[in-house]
């Protein structure tokens, strides 16, 4: 973390001091007044500096980064990181060796790390952020895949007259299936269980 102790005639002053060392603007630090500083007599016997310590606050897309590639180096994967940020919107293109360990059994790796990630970025600020960790396009290919999963089985729960349960999945993947059988009249979607091992359900009209 950037950090730096300043001196002014005034706090004012030191904390422009140390915006200037840091090369950084007001919005991004943490001020800690140490002291407030003296005015001397005609401005000279017995005045005190102003002195202030200041912190460049954590930037969470760089703190999720850091992260993101500890962990996977405890796992033996070296990555490389592509970062597509629509304001709060982030998306992290991961690329490199051994990307199917990354992913795991139908995404579930992948899916616990894109949370984890997630949880660390929103530790720095007080505006949310939405992460996705992204394999290779596993996400549109995942994405293909569950809309010909909800395509499957609405035909099922139509053929057979009953309702049909899916495996449990995380928000957005039931959000995906939703979405998708929303102009569906034929059928009502929606979720049962808790989280983590909430599930979809179709329902035939």
């Amino acid at each position: 973390m950037k950090e730096v102790t300043a001196k002014g005639q005034s706090v004012e002053e030191a904390v422009e001091s140390a915006l200037r060392n840091l090369n950084t603007t007001k919005d991004r630090i943490n001020v800690r007044v140490i002291d407030e500083g003296k005015k001397g007599l005609f401005g000279l016997f017995g005045s005190r500096p102003a002195v202030v310590h200041v912190q460049v606050k954590p930037d969470p897309i760089e703190e999720a980064k850091k992260y993101l590639v500890d962990v996977t180096k405890e796992l033996g994967i070296e990555l490389e990181i592509e970062i597509v940020q629509n304001g709060r919107l982030v998306e992290f293109k991961l690329s490199g060796e051994k990307m199917a360990l990354l992913i795991g059994k139908r995404g579930q790796t992948l899916n616990a790390l894109q949370y984890l990630t997630q949880l660390v970025s929103n530790r720095y600020t007080n505006h949310y952020f939405t992460i996705t960790l992204n394999v290779e396009d596993y996400r549109e290919r995942r994405e293909q895949a569950l809309i010909q999963l909800a395509d499957r089985l609405s035909d099922k729960a139509l053929r057979t007259k009953s309702l049909v349960k899916l495996e449990p999945m995380p928000s957005f993947e039931r959000k995906i299936i939703h979405s998708h059988l929303a102009n569906n009249n034929r059928i009502e979607t929606h979720s049962e269980g808790i989280e983590p091992n909430r599930y979809l359900v179709i329902t035939p009209k």
